[in-house]
């Protein structure tokens, strides 16, 4: 179980000057920019997960994947999960090829739950955190580990960068060219304030760090 404290000492500004988001220049990155998403979901498979549906939105000029949360996932303890589908988005060949797997995340805050050590009540999605896995050869799961961040001061975070490994894939632990699904799901867990959640620039790589290019059905 993860403890989190819901006080902090944090400067609020302004709801609006929050932190540009992350550029990327890889000419394979998911960048969202087409407005496609056919290849995401909610991952509602368990019974911890947060309600809310898919869209694209554009946060100061640039596009990106959202989890537009129903607004109680503080209030119940849920876990934002978003499923992406490498199948829909990777050449068959390509898929055992994979070895990591880069994005970054964000998160925002649409309520004042989160409370200062003075006892204020601010707009801001307080620490970050979650996990992440994916479904591998012989139908198992695998764990690529926890990931998390503290973004105390804006309405919205900054990007946090994620790298996700297959460490064991020389044992088999990675995708194979003819799965019918290669999903990764990317958990957000522990709000300590009502919000939504982000990810944008998802690339793909391969063993000697090269990027993987994309082929989106249709």
């Amino acid at each position: 179980m993860i403890i989190i404290s819901s006080v902090f000492s944090g400067i609020i500004l302004s709801e609006n000057n929050f932190p540009a988001p992350a550029e990327c220049d890889d000419v394979n990155a998911v960048t969202f920019d087409d407005g496609d998403f056919s290849f995401a979901s909610v991952d509602l498979s368990e019974k911890d997960h947060a309600d809310g549906e898919l869209e694209i939105a554009e946060i100061k000029g640039n596009k990106m994947l959202k989890f537009n949360d129903d607004g109680t996932n503080y209030k119940d303890s849920t876990v934002q999960k978003i499923k992406i589908d490498a199948v829909k988005l990777l050449n068959p060949e390509d898929l055992p090829k994979v070895r990591s797997i880069e994005m970054d995340v964000y998160a925002d805050a649409t309520a004042k739950e989160l409370v200062t050590e003075n006892g204020d009540n601010v707009k801001a999605p307080g620490w970050i955190g979650g996990g992440a896995g994916a479904n591998v050869t012989g139908d198992e799961w695998y764990t690529f580990g926890d990931w998390e961040n503290g973004e105390y001061n804006y309405k919205m975070s900054g990007a946090i960068h994620l790298e996700l490994k297959f460490l064991l894939a020389e044992k088999g632990k990675c995708w194979s060219e003819d799965m019918d699904e290669a999903v990764f799901v990317i958990m957000r867990w522990g709000a300590q304030n009502e919000g939504n959640f982000y990810i944008d620039n998802i690339v793909f790589y391969d063993e000697n760090k090269n990027s993987i290019p994309i082929k989106k059905e249709g």
